[in-house]
């Protein structure tokens, strides 16, 4: 009986430990839950997609201190509810969750490592999330500077366009440390639809740049056969309709026409402006080019295609959205 009544005791003291242990432990994961929710995230870059993407940030919650060169994009964010920063160190020195958003290589550079960069204030334990395309090579590299400083670095360019950016439909391509994608994707998600871990740092790169050039193929297609097509009587719109429920249909023939009035809130009906430039469809085409170079991977569309962008920069469209390769192409007919 006296066992019966110890066991019966210590049930009961190790079901009022484990509860004891619960409780705590749920209270702990609310409390990190809270914590988190109210971090302050640093964004860097406000171009056509940065914009956007920090002011979803905003819509969930969280303070936000942003830098761009660009006052006018500043003090858009500002009145969104935005703190500007005065440099890329001066956000680092406020926030230890920080997205960057840049044209090229050369800028991510500058604003992890120059003068009044990030890794000149940087927090120890900082969440950096880069979604710039670049060349993986200097990802690796950026991220090796992170680890050296105690900070956790991903880098997660982004697929979907400037409307995606506006509704939170962004795909992230991210790669990074198990750990570092686990931090990054809660806030990525606050900006994305897909945040998908493609492995070790330099993958999200690797991942964007192939997306890219298939991007850049597709939509010189696209429009190669809408200018065919209408020169052939066909209706713009009606000729979309019939691609869009054929087997060439593309994200270019349906979601982002190249042909304007066809689709409405895309650059091609705002007389291409406000989308993902042309310059940068060729620095993005450069990247992939380099690749396949290193990897000696034949790829003759996306060489050909990586010419028809440069000589559009060259032509006046460098500062266009990447779509008016059909206006490019009708103009070569005149």
């Amino acid at each position: 009986m006296a066992t019966a009544s110890y066991l019966t005791c210590t049930s009961k003291m190790f079901l009022f430990g484990a509860r004891h242990v619960l409780r705590t432990s749920s209270m702990q994961l609310c409390r990190n839950y809270s914590d988190s929710s109210k971090a302050t995230v640093g964004f860097v870059g406000l171009g056509n997609m940065g914009a956007h993407m920090a002011r979803n940030i905003l819509k969930n919650g969280h303070p936000l201190v942003v830098y761009d060169i660009s006052s006018e994009s500043c003090n858009a964010l500002k009145e969104a509810g935005a703190t500007i920063g005065a440099s890329p160190a001066e956000v680092a020195s406020q926030a230890n969750k920080i997205v960057t958003m840049l044209p090229s290589s050369p800028h991510v550079k500058a604003v992890y490592s120059g003068q009044n960069g990030i890794y000149s204030t940087l927090q120890k334990g900082t969440l950096l999330m880069d979604s710039s395309t670049i060349d993986p090579s200097v990802s690796k590299e950026v991220a090796a500077q992170a680890d050296e400083l105690g900070a956790f670095f991903v880098d997660s360019p982004v697929s979907g366009g400037v409307n995606a950016a506006r509704d939170g439909l962004l795909t992230f391509m991210v790669g990074g440390k198990d750990d570092a994608f686990a931090m990054a994707k809660v806030y990525l998600d606050m900006m994305g639809k897909n945040v998908i871990h493609c492995g070790a740092i330099g993958t999200g790169q690797a991942a964007k740049i192939c997306n890219n050039m298939l991007l850049a193929i597709s939509m010189i297609g696209t429009s190669e056969t809408m200018n065919l097509g209408m020169r052939l009587g066909l209706d713009p719109k009606m000729l979309a309709s019939i691609l869009n429920v054929s087997s060439g249909r593309c994200w270019s023939s349906e979601i982002y026409n190249p042909v304007p009035g066809v689709k409405e809130g895309v650059p091609s009906s705002n007389d291409y402006k406000g989308g993902f430039g042309t310059a940068l469809m060729t620095k993005d085409l450069g990247l992939a080019q380099n690749a396949a170079i290193d990897t000696k991977s034949p790829t003759p569309l996306g060489s050909i295609s990586l010419q028809l962008y440069r000589i559009m920069c060259n032509s006046g469209f460098a500062e266009k959205d990447f779509s008016s390769a059909f206006k490019f192409l009708q103009e070569l007919e005149n």
